[in-house]
């Protein structure tokens, strides 16, 4: 089977979430965005690389789209964004500068200005929860990058927000593209069909080189630094075990049908020991388990020169389920082979705003929230040394990052030391 990335019309179907079903979108006569429009008006809070890309993937997913709100801490990284979306989508992309905000309440100023019916939150995964919160208030359908946090009380917050966003009818989608992604969809349906029995056992992995660093330059504060080379600080990645391995861990979750009940971990900051990359570990190593007795074991790894391996593996008591984008096998009496393709990074756009016009939206945001405290377990155990619960983990009081923002000075905290470093 294959399949092409449809652009958002009036006549998709969309895949909703966790499930292959589908929601039919208004008619070619009726359909319209919000309050009559044929436009649905987007906010980008967060411009760097990866607000960047998420703004393409949304003009691209239709042509009902359009970017008129840009905010961001950094002006240089709201005027680059700014830049290529003027050059690349015209008049769809063409931004004024009275809708330009910078500066750390630049989500306040973007969210209070106006003629915006959906926004996307792709600054660094710290400030995720506040913005998140804030776009809900505001009344804002929502594409939120993953992680959607960086420690519980953020966690819960998103959870809050959540449940707002569904007693206001407002749609929620994270960057989680495998949940959107025609290989996944169609193994998973099989997966509960029963195509390999009972799960018992699974394998997930991110492993792979170093990824950019950027040197601190004289003119940067302690503040500013760390953003911008955030991907090397707890309090602004969650590490990039929850940072990068979230997706594995979402798919884990997925495949189980439940979150894990305990995680028992090692790993460490071995190679990548200059004061460049921060304070974040180089690999983990996390063996967590369900209430039915399933067992995930988690590998993630960031060093150069080793054997990447990206993907997921099930083992049931009929059969077995590799995954990977793109790719899909089922190995045993229900033998399966996905063959097709797609762009998973535009489908989440797709299904987000065709559930719009549906008046059926989306609503991933719990979901999100509970793979990232996946991963913030597996941060929790593998930082103290210590087994880790879900209770413990959902109900930390430790809150990651400082309590005033501001571009001045900022002490890079301790390298986590397992056996010392408490759990909080």
């Amino acid at each position: 089977m294959s399949e092409k990335t449809p652009s958002v019309t009036r006549r998709d179907f969309v895949k909703a979430t966790g499930v292959v079903a589908t929601v039919a979108t208004a008619s070619a006569k009726n359909w319209a965005w919000a309050g009559g429009s044929d436009t649905i008006r987007i906010g980008v809070i967060g411009c760097g690389g990866r607000g960047t890309g998420a703004a393409t993937d949304a003009l691209d997913s239709g042509p009902g789209t359009k970017i008129v709100a840009l905010a961001d801490v950094f002006r240089d990284r709201v005027q680059s964004c700014r830049d290529y979306l003027k050059e690349n989508y015209k008049d769809r992309g063409d931004v004024s500068d009275d809708r330009v905000f910078t500066g750390f309440d630049c989500y306040k100023q973007l969210l209070a200005s106006g003629g915006i019916d959906s926004v996307i939150l792709a600054s660094t995964p710290h400030f995720r929860p506040t913005h998140f919160a804030a776009a809900i208030e505001a009344g804002k359908h929502v594409f939120m990058e993953k992680p959607v946090a960086v420690d519980a009380p953020g966690i819960r917050t998103v959870i809050a927000a959540s449940e707002m966003a569904q007693q206001k009818g407002l749609a929620v989608v994270s960057g989680t593209q495998r949940r959107h992604e025609d290989c996944y969809l169609q193994a998973l349906q099989r997966v509960r069909d029963g195509a390999i029995g009972r799960v018992v056992h699974g394998r997930v992995y991110w492993n792979q080189g170093g990824l950019w660093v950027k040197p601190k330059l004289p003119e940067w504060s302690d503040m500013e630094w760390q953003i911008r080379n955030w991907l090397y600080f707890t309090w602004l990645s969650g590490d990039h075990i929850v940072e990068q391995h979230v997706h594995n861990l979402d798919v884990a979750n997925w495949v189980v049908g439940s979150n894990p009940k305990t995680a028992y971990a090692m790993g460490g900051r071995q190679v990548r020991t200059g004061a460049e990359y921060g304070h974040i570990f180089d690999h983990f190593a996390v063996e967590y388990e369900y209430a039915d007795g399933t067992i995930i074991n988690s590998m993630c790894r960031q060093i150069d020169g080793t054997d990447a391996r990206v993907w997921e593996a099930f083992a049931g008591t009929d059969g077995t389920l590799r995954t990977t984008s793109g790719q899909a096998e089922i190995k045993g009496k229900s033998a399966w082979r996905y063959s097709g393709s797609m762009n998973p990074y535009k489908q989440e756009h797709v299904d987000l705003y065709a559930s719009i016009a549906a008046s059926k939206p989306i609503n991933e945001g719990r979901r999100i929230a509970e793979s990232t405290l996946t991963a913030i377990m597996g941060r929790m155990a593998t930082y103290t040394g210590k087994t880790v619960t879900w209770e413990q983990a959902l109900a930390s009081k430790e809150r990651l990052g400082p309590t005033a923002y501001e571009l001045g000075a900022l002490p890079v905290p301790p390298v986590a030391v397992p056996g010392r470093t408490p759990l909080v």
